[in-house]
């Protein structure tokens, strides 16, 4: 727990110096019981994110469970050489030298879609755009002056914001649509690692509902026939 709100606490500056001017926020539309894309998003975000952004409120064997990953191939395609099944996921860049290359350590984005909502990570990491004056050549829509490069630019291209407010991106690897599924991969894995037992507290509170709706019954029964002498 004490982990858990000095990670809320860390979170708060940036997320306020996120919020900059009202923007639509597009709907990711995400299936937290879609396995497949799951495992996709843990696979973008430990390839393209976590050099520079941890999620260590999570451990990697935790993570294989909740995804259906075996433990060999987490070992084998998520998980950097040298740690182990048992550790948290900690990102690869010093906390130091992150601060010194970007002006700020990147934070932890453990429950960075609890705190913003799917909604705000799908539509912030398609609001990139090319901007020169800025030290790594990109702004974002969502979050303005971001101090981070747009990491998925191979896969989208380099985005131009247009005068009517949209994206033109060239030089992408993937078409717009497979790039907003990658994008709806990587929200998803966030909006999972914010909240692991959502789906298995959902699962649970069908059945609550069903006991308490046959209890209710039972209940009304019993209540008939100890009152019906009553009148």
């Amino acid at each position: 727990m004490k982990k858990i709100l000095i990670a809320l606490f860390a979170l708060v500056p940036s997320l306020v110096l996120a919020a900059g001017p009202k923007v639509h926020l597009e709907s990711a539309n995400l299936d937290l019981n879609d396995q497949a894309s799951l495992q996709r998003g843990l696979g973008y975000f430990q390839q393209y994110c976590a050099a520079c952004h941890s999620t260590q409120y999570q451990r990697y064997g935790r993570v294989a469970d909740d995804l259906g990953i075996s433990v060999d191939d987490m070992r084998a395609n998520y998980i950097p050489t040298d740690a182990k099944i048992g550790e948290l996921m900690e990102n690869a860049i010093p906390e130091k030298d992150a601060a010194a290359w970007f002006g700020a350590a990147p934070p932890d984005l453990t429950l960075v879609s609890r705190v913003r909502g799917p909604d705000w990570v799908y539509t912030y990491l398609k609001s990139f755009y090319q901007d020169p004056a800025r030290p790594f050549g990109v702004n974002n829509k969502v979050f303005p002056a971001v101090g981070m490069p747009h990491v998925l630019e191979e896969l989208q291209g380099l985005p131009v914001l247009q005068d009517d407010g949209t994206f033109v991106a060239t030089g992408g690897k993937l078409t717009p649509e497979e790039y907003d599924q990658v994008v709806r991969d990587i929200a998803g894995f966030l909006a999972y690692s914010a909240e692991p037992v959502r789906m298995e507290r959902e699962r649970i509170g069908y059945w609550v509902l069903g006991f308490l709706f046959i209890f209710f019954i039972v209940a009304l029964l019993l209540k008939k026939e100890y009152w019906k002498d009553v009148h």
